[in-house]
């Protein structure tokens, strides 16, 4: 149960002054449904206005305080051209306040003719006339409504930054008092506020750098906490000892000798396993190192210690594409392989829930729905977490939690994690590296294009296909929403069907339905289908050894870990492949940085490390897929740089302060309940 205290913040935003349905739906779209998530909506910025008495050309390029007098209105002479209000001071010089978006009707009731009004906004020259782009106004009787500072925050349309600072303004009321949980000594040496004092002054001033770091430390210790209190109580449970004999995986019709880095995960894995003490392993690998191999072996391993097995995918595609593999590889073996994803109905679902039960299945492929109340197994050993950043800290707590004896856990990434991030997200696991690649995967060329160049490069893709080849043809994200990325594979396979014909190519993305993706993606591993359209939904896992051609539109939009991914979709087979990065013209030093490295380097790791220095804050690698809520409060600088510690303290937290009737226990469970890491809880309960 959530600690009463916190109620208040756990209120939905309706709760508020103010706050209807109509407000509540850009408040949606900015992840606002309750009144802690507008007290984590931090602002990016500062409004910093003086206030005038009279216009001057000195103060073009700051923001002014004014009072004005509307004298004449000037149209244009195009529909969507600006709108124009002459105003002018008590001296009588004149500004223009201009109005795009062709609704003059606006501007009009804001500005009646004659009639005097405070008016704010950032005064520029335009020739040499003053003018104010969209100012804000009100009348001379509200002059308070207008101050010279104000936070300006991350919006949707139907919100301003006004209003979403009074809705902020009423939330920080409801924060109460709350015990420290922090280790005291560390807020002497650090000097930072409590925690309800950092909120405030945060959104009072983004530049207070030390309530930002604050806020940012209490994320990270919940995080810390949370995956050290999983760690804690997988340990003290007992769950099997699989200890297999090797005759299933000397059976085991493999396509090359193991490498070096998988001999060795297979060997730390084997050894896991074989204790009670359930395994938390994560298994990092570059794209293509060969993780499914070392998954199969895990798993083999479990089958001949007489327990089943269970790999869990993040995408149905994925899934399906898992399931063929490993039927395909272990059915010779006599082992039972089945699948459950959300599309199984009906006898065939009642059929492998049956079988998982009896234990007559030995392996079950699926996606989240082979988690679910209703699939009980006769004696799961052994789950693998395909895709790891898909499936976060919160799942991994549920699971934890899950079943008197836990099955040892193998999370697998081919999105390498920087070794400074690896605490953050893994902090309860042991860590595998595949650090070398499998015989025969040949290194891609990347080549970076100007998508003025885009005839040339669908020239390139006409000779490859005539020549046999297969490309894939990924589309950027257009829009916040996925219509919009669907809308843009759309118009892009339609082109290319134009310039190759209909039955040449293939399109995929969101919003198909299951059946549907599937037959396409079959079509394209079969080769009836020389070019696959499609959006990121190819990013993780589709195998299709042919396709030496990958063309990413819009590259600059992307994330490197994605370019990462998405370029690993090819270079599968032993044919020379090549990336082709089209971009656009406006980028910003990051960026060049970013596609210059993805130009230079085919090695992942490098990639992550790099990824997060050019990145500084914003999105840790791969978060944006997560299944989760990622960080709110903390960047991936500050991430890297708390972690450290953030570990200690909650190490101290569960060892030496380790009585949960201490104050700062008591504390430490709140805080778990503030950042909804409250899955922990019943495991801190349970030490």
């Amino acid at each position: 149960m959530r600690p009463g205290i916190l109620n208040p913040l756990f209120a939905e935003v309706e709760a508020l002054k103010g706050v209807g349905a109509a407000l509540a739906k850009p408040l949606a779209k900015l992840g606002i449904a309750r009144v802690v998530d507008l007290l984590f909506h931090l602002p990016t910025g500062m409004v910093e206005r003086r206030r005038i008495e009279r216009l001057d050309m000195a103060d073009a390029g700051r923001g002014v305080i004014v009072t004005l007098t509307a004298v004449s209105y000037k149209g244009s002479s195009s529909p969507r051209g600006p709108f124009r209000v002459q105003a002018t001071d008590f001296e009588g010089n004149y500004v223009s306040l201009v109005f795009f978006g062709g609704n003059s009707g606006w501007a009009r009731k804001q500005f009646p003719l004659n009639e005097r009004r405070i008016v704010a906004g950032r005064l520029d020259l335009y020739g040499q006339e003053l003018q104010i782009v969209h100012p804000e106004s009100v009348p001379l009787e509200e002059a308070g409504e207008i101050v010279e500072r104000e936070p300006v925050y991350p919006l949707s349309a139907g919100i301003t930054s006004k209003r979403l600072a009074q809705l902020v303004a009423q939330a920080l009321e409801r924060v109460p008092s709350l015990p420290e949980w922090i280790e005291p000594s560390l807020i002497a040496q650090k000097g930072w506020p409590t925690f309800s004092q950092a909120l405030e002054r945060a959104h009072g001033d983004p530049a207070d750098t030390m309530s930002r770091e604050r806020l940012a430390y209490d994320e990270v210790f919940a995080n810390q906490l949370a995956l050290m209190l999983v760690r804690g109580a997988t340990r003290r449970r007992k769950g099997r000892a699989l200890a297999g004999d090797g005759r299933l995986r000397a059976k085991l019709d493999l396509p090359y000798v193991p490498t070096g880095a998988q001999a060795r995960a297979i060997a730390e894995i084997e050894g896991d396993i074989a204790q009670e003490t359930p395994m938390l392993r994560l298994l990092q690998g570059d794209v293509g190192a060969g993780k499914t191999l070392v998954a199969t072996m895990a798993l083999l391993v479990a089958v001949e210690a007489g327990a089943q097995g269970a790999l869990l995918a993040p995408t149905e595609i994925l899934a399906r594409q898992h399931f063929a593999t490993l039927q395909r590889q272990l059915s010779p073996l006599g082992l039972t392989v089945a699948i459950l994803t959300g599309r199984e109905k009906g006898r065939a679902r009642e059929s492998t829930l049956m079988g998982l039960a009896d234990g007559s299945i030995d392996i079950l492929i699926g996606t989240h729905a082979i988690f679910q109340e209703a699939v009980a197994y006769k004696a799961l050993g052994l789950v693998v977490v395909d895709e790891q950043h898909r499936f976060g800290v919160a799942q991994r707590l549920m699971l934890a939690a899950k079943g008197e004896r836990p099955p040892h856990m193998l999370v697998m990434t081919a999105t390498p994690i920087p070794r400074t991030l690896l605490l953050a997200s893994h902090g309860e696991m042991d860590v595998s590296r595949l650090d070398e690649m499998p015989p025969g995967r040949q290194p891609i060329e990347t080549r970076v294009i100007a998508v003025e160049r885009m005839d040339e490069v669908v020239a390139g893709l006409g000779r490859h296909v005539s020549a046999g080849g297969q490309a894939y043809w990924v589309c950027p994200l257009v829009e916040e929403t996925e219509a919009g990325d669907d809308a843009a594979a759309e118009s892009r396979a339609a082109a290319l069907r134009l310039a190759f014909g209909e039955d040449k190519v293939g399109l995929v993305h969101g919003r198909m339905k299951g059946p549907d993706k599937d037959a396409v993606m079959a079509a394209f591993q079969q080769n009836d289908l020389a070019v696959l359209v499609a959006t990121t939904v190819i990013e993780v896992g589709v195998d299709v050894p042919n396709a030496t051609l990958i063309v990413i539109e819009g590259a600059e939009r992307f994330g490197l870990a994605q370019l990462h991914q998405l370029r690993g979709r090819v270079g599968r087979g032993s044919g020379k492949s090549t990336c082709l990065l089209l971009r656009g013209n406006a980028l910003s030093e990051t960026t060049r940085a970013r596609l210059t490295l993805m130009r230079d380097t085919n090695d992942g790791f490098l990639i992550a490390e790099k990824d997060l220095e050019l990145r500084g804050g914003g999105e840790i690698l791969g978060t944006r897929q997560s299944g989760e809520q990622g960080a709110r409060l903390a960047d991936a600088t500050q991430t890297a740089l708390l972690i450290p510690t953030a570990h200690a303290d909650a190490r101290l937290l569960t060892d030496r302060d380790g009585g949960l009737e201490a104050p700062r226990g008591q504390a430490a469970r709140i805080l778990l309940y503030l950042f909804e890491r409250d899955a922990a809880v019943g495991l801190l309960r349970a030490g």
